[in-house]
């Protein structure tokens, strides 16, 4: 219901009304069942806005740092993550990372549709890097429909270190499902998780036309 009230009421006639965002290829997110929507990572403001374009309610990943912070300001902070789909994770690794998995393939198991970046972090310079194959273990191990979703310009109206997004049109590009059942009980498989997850970006980059460079973005950050 809260969720309903910000995208509806709150949140989403604002944004739509300041930003006037567009869509194209809306029609390719299946009405029901469960989803993986697989997208590029630009800005923070990524998750507002591509669930706003799409009808279904779409469930985030999301550290557990916003659902820990202490006083009035640390339980608005959970209270609104908690309201525009973001469930927490521990993102430290080990067993850490498997009740990440856990917890999304929990989010398909109702047939709902859970967002992924599967760069894993904002990318630092708006190129798409290297894709993390903890997204190819939910795909295989849900069997979910995949359908990337890539957004476009969010970075330059907020970019990372901004306090406060610029006014400037955003877009949503929504591609046509990719099918991996070819990989049906194979999730144990390195080089095939490797496989599904380089294709998924791919496809990401064909869609966004970014520049695709193969290292961990995390990587290119940390060296920053």
């Amino acid at each position: 219901m809260l969720y309903w009230i910000f995208k509806h009421l709150i949140i989403g006639p604002f944004l739509k009304t300041v930003y006037r965002p567009w869509v194209e290829g809306a029609e390719n997110i299946p009405a029901s069942g469960p989803v993986i929507i697989v997208g590029n990572h630009l800005s923070v403001i990524d998750s507002f806005f591509m669930p706003l374009m799409i009808d279904r309610r779409v469930y985030f990943l999301a550290k557990s740092d916003y659902f820990t912070g202490r006083g009035i300001k640390g339980r608005l902070v959970k209270s609104f993550m908690l309201a525009v789909g973001q469930l927490p994770i521990d993102r430290s690794g080990g067993k850490a990372s498997e009740a990440s998995l856990n917890t999304g393939l929990g989010v398909l198991d109702r047939g709902d549709v859970l967002g992924i970046y599967p760069e894993g972090t904002r990318s630092p310079d708006a190129q798409l890097y290297r894709g993390r194959t903890g997204v190819a273990r939910l795909v295989l191990e849900s069997g979910a429909l995949v359908v990337p979703a890539v957004m476009i310009d969010t970075e330059k109206a907020m970019p990372i270190g901004a306090k406060f997004p610029k006014v400037r049109r955003i877009g949503t590009v929504i591609g046509k499902p990719l099918d991996f059942s070819r990989f049906a009980g194979m999730s144990a498989d390195r080089f095939v998780l490797r496989s599904v997850t380089d294709e998924i970006m791919l496809e990401i980059q064909r869609l966004s036309g970014q520049q695709y460079d193969d290292v961990y973005a995390s990587s290119v950050r940390s060296r920053a």
